[in-house]
């Protein structure tokens, strides 16, 4: 019964704000500002239907960084509920070409101005983190990037590539990583899904940093991330044990 609900809630409101973010973002297509908006409405409808209880750990005064490239551990479809009350304004993210054909949510993805890549053209792909630096400078926008490069299901913080680094190396802006405790416990039929805990790092500088130096940064932010990851899932078992 709970699942049934659950999956008929999900669906019925997601397509309800879907269908009216598609209407509102017709007005004001490919503009930054929205992605964040609707991340927050999601969240605020999904957090309370799945059981969640989320703490969200911002980093102090993160409004006055500027622009930067948001990093972030990548582990299933529940991400985008967990993570969503942090992610920021004026930020973009990089999602494959093909979440542009999922009913709904894909056109809402696109009008709200994510970047599409072509995972399966390398060429390609190396435009378009070309073109989002470029943005970057011009707009003053953030991306939102999982370096992991595909959903990691369970199997813990799996190598990152290269592609985030390298861009926010190129644009000069700092790397901010953002770390999601576990979320594979999370149940559709399980009334309480328990505690989640989201907490963005201090910025990494990288304008005195060079393109070879990309993977040195990656292995340093993915060590950062692999340890707070660690601890936070700690944190969050601790959590539901004095419930």
């Amino acid at each position: 019964m709970v699942f049934l609900f659950r999956l008929i809630s999900v669906v019925v409101i997601g397509i309800i704000v879907c269908v009216l973010g598609i209407v509102f973002c017709l007005f004001n297509p490919r503009n930054p500002k929205n992605i964040a908006r609707f991340a927050h409405l999601f969240s605020f409808f999904f957090k309370p239907i799945l059981g969640l209880k989320i703490d969200t750990r911002k980093y102090p005064d993160i409004e006055k960084i500027g622009s930067c490239v948001y990093i972030a551990n990548h582990q299933n479809n529940f991400d985008m509920i967990v993570a969503a009350d942090i992610f920021q304004p004026k930020t973009v993210t990089v999602g494959k070409k093909s979440l542009a054909w999922i009913p709904f949510f894909g056109q809402l993805y696109y009008l709200t101005g994510n970047i599409l890549i072509d995972r399966k053209n390398k060429s390609k792909a190396h435009d378009t983190i070309a073109l989002v630096v470029d943005e970057i400078k011009k707009q003053g926008i953030s991306i939102w990037m999982f370096p992991e490069g595909t959903r990691s299901q369970g199997r813990g913080l799996l190598p990152f590539k290269t592609g985030a680094f390298k861009a926010a190396i190129a644009a000069g802006v700092p790397i901010v990583p953002i770390c999601v405790s576990d979320t594979n416990s999370i149940k559709l039929n399980r009334l309480n899904n328990g505690h989640m805990i989201v907490e963005m790092l201090a910025p990494i500088e990288t304008k005195n940093l060079r393109k070879e130096d990309a993977r040195t940064l990656m292995e340093q932010c993915h060590q950062l991330m692999s340890d707070k990851i660690e601890q936070i899932n700690m944190q969050a078992k601790q959590q539901d044990n004095q419930k």
